[in-house]
């Protein structure tokens, strides 16, 4: 059967949420501004799963309204019943760059008790590039969940604000390997002298993955 608009906007609406949630995936092979529009709706389907998978794709689609995506994006972020959903849109604000979510992503950061959630905030703030992040992003050094701290790590590199180099300096010695090989990559994109220094320090890592990462970071261009 071929894929078209009326098959999909069919499909959406049908009583099983398995065809609903096929429907959500052939939107991919439709043209962007068909397929935004055929997604909306499914982003407050009665089905957890076609929401998430409705909103997981706004991260692309939401650049045919921008306006639009905000606003169902922040709605699903704050009002959705599922943690993998208010996650979900998270990454997808923060894809699209809209700064305007920020303030809803901060709240939410330190309203909720979900761990998922926090850990998609914070490894998504870097890539929003809003310069009020960092504070966030300071606070998530120390929290009390290693995938959260972790996922700081990464995010302050990606936003490159040089501030954080000496937030970052700690862990250089910290125990396990995969937290120093994300820390190299993040003083990678960093670069001051103290970064520097502290990518030296670990181009003799006892762990050969990450004394790697570490020297590519020490030749790559300033």
């Amino acid at each position: 059967m071929p894929i078209n608009p009326e098959s999909v906007q069919q499909a959406l609406a049908s009583e099983d949420f398995g065809e609903r949630l096929s429907a959500v995936n052939q939107i991919r092979t439709l043209p962007p501004d068909i397929g935004f529009k055929l997604l909306k709706g499914a982003t407050s389907d009665t089905s957890a799963r076609v929401r998430y998978a409705a909103v997981s794709q706004m991260s692309v689609l939401g650049e045919q309204d921008r306006e639009a995506a905000l606003t169902l994006l922040r709605d699903r972020l704050r009002h959705d019943s599922e943690v993998d959903v208010q996650s979900a849109a998270a990454d997808a604000l923060c894809a699209l760059h809209l700064h305007e979510a920020f303030p809803d992503l901060r709240d939410l950061y330190y309203q909720t008790s979900e761990w998922l959630i926090k850990f998609s905030i914070i490894s998504s703030l870097g890539e929003l590039g809003h310069t009020q992040a960092f504070e966030v992003l300071q606070d998530a050094l120390s929290s009390e969940y290693e995938l959260v701290r972790t996922a700081a790590i990464g995010a302050l590199g990606d936003l490159g604000d040089h501030r954080a180099v000496p937030l970052l300096a700690p862990f250089v010695s910290h125990e396990d390997w995969q937290v120093r090989y994300r820390l190299a990559q993040a003083l990678s994109a960093l670069k001051t002298a103290e970064s520097t220094s502290l990518l030296q320090q670990l181009a003799r890592d006892s762990v050969a993955q990450v004394a790697e990462i570490a020297s590519l970071g020490l030749s790559s261009p300033a």
